[in-house]
């Protein structure tokens, strides 16, 4: 048997439908994203069930788990992610939005975490006598 053959065969099995699906919806993480393109490169097998796939989307044919991940029903929401932040979370949902972020690798979250970051630094960056100023100047007229 060629190398060739046995390493298409590895790169066939090297992945579950869930990390296919995952791949589809550009939310596998970045490692593994990489990994099946450049299996896909290399295998028609992998294509062909990518392709598999995508077809069975089109039919209208969804899993539990792919909706589940598609609506993103174990995601915390932006609040909780900013509540996260501030460490006002209790104990044990805290526990779960670290998982979530830190070993899920959420790439959704993890980008709403870095946007709330970036606008927390941004706030804080800002004096508070200029952020009174446009406070004051947005409600002028409004206040009778």
């Amino acid at each position: 048997m060629p190398g060739g053959k046995i390493t298409r065969k590895v790169f066939n099995h090297m992945f579950s439908d869930a990390e296919l699906q995952a791949y589809l919806d550009e939310a596998a993480a970045p490692d593994r994203m990489a990994a099946i393109e450049e299996s896909a490169r290399k295998d028609e097998k992998v294509c062909a069930r990518l392709a598999g796939l995508v077809g069975q989307r089109d039919a209208g044919l969804h899993s539990l788990g792919e909706v589940w991940r598609r609506r993103r029903l174990t995601c915390p929401s932006r609040e909780q992610l900013g509540s996260h932040l501030m460490g006002v979370l209790d104990e044990a949902y805290a526990g779960y939005v670290a998982f979530h972020l830190e070993v899920i690798e959420c790439r959704c979250c993890l980008a709403n975490l870095e946007d709330l970051r970036r606008l927390h630094a941004a706030d804080e960056s800002e004096p508070a006598e200029t952020r009174r100023k446009k406070f004051f100047q947005s409600s002028v007229g409004r206040i009778s």
